[in-house]
């Protein structure tokens, strides 16, 4: 007789089912690690891509944040260093409508406490999906000179102060949700020194001045400096 050496139909069957339990409770975990890699690079990449827009217009025109005089300055700069295919607000006479883009949990308060709803905000769509959005009524004087006096010609209160915005990495697609530290639910702008972040998420609070453009929030601070 001839013996044949194999599985059995039940032992196949036991096996693919091990298989797929095992996966079921691993994939979840991998494709939020893969994703929020992702997010992370985005974000690295819109904070470069600010940072070079501003330090070429000072290199060609002599104007930085601290230089922006007028709530439409910043656009009109940003549009022509940067490659903006879609603007809303501003200059373009649309409105980022809430039915379009809202911002899950934590409401519009995204940046030092700042509220800044989207309807408001000037916005602008990167051709790479990435979207910048800042208030562009206090986007103007943004400097950190502590020289000037309050006497001095062209001073304003916007003076020596930061500007804030925030940067979506995937533009109008979800989750559209804020960056926080682990555990943190709410609270933002609050200080956390041992900031953790586990999965990053795609909005990212943020603050410019000069020519400086850096994250604004312990959470924002962590994805960016940390391995």
């Amino acid at each position: 007789m001839t013996k044949r050496f194999g599985f059995t139909l039940a032992e196949v069957l036991i096996t693919l089912g091990i298989i797929g339990v095992v996966a079921a409770m691993t994939m979840p975990t991998l494709m939020n690690s893969t994703q929020g890699a992702q997010y992370k690079a985005a974000y690295k990449k819109a904070l470069s891509a600010l940072s070079q827009a501003i330090t070429l217009n000072v290199a060609l025109d002599e104007v930085d944040f601290g230089d922006v005089s007028n709530n439409t300055q910043l656009e009109t700069i940003l549009k022509s260093r940067m490659n903006v295919v879609r603007t809303t607000g501003g200059t373009s006479g649309e409105t980022l409508a809430t039915t379009e883009y809202s911002i899950a949990n934590n409401g519009n308060t995204i940046a030092d406490g700042v509220a800044q709803p989207a309807g408001t905000n000037t916005t602008l769509f990167m051709n790479d999906g990435i979207m910048f959005s800042y208030n562009a009524t206090n986007a103007v004087g943004c400097t950190k000179d502590t020289t000037l006096a309050s006497n001095a010609a062209g001073w304003t209160a916007d003076k020596q102060k930061n500007c804030s915005g925030f940067v979506d990495v995937n533009g109008t697609r979800g989750p559209n949700k804020v960056v926080v530290c682990d555990g943190t639910n709410s609270g933002i702008a609050a200080a956390n020194a041992d900031c953790k972040v586990t999965n990053p998420t795609d909005i990212y609070p943020v603050m410019f001045y000069d020519s400086t453009v850096l994250p604004s929030t312990d959470a924002a601070r962590a994805v960016l400096y940390g391995k």
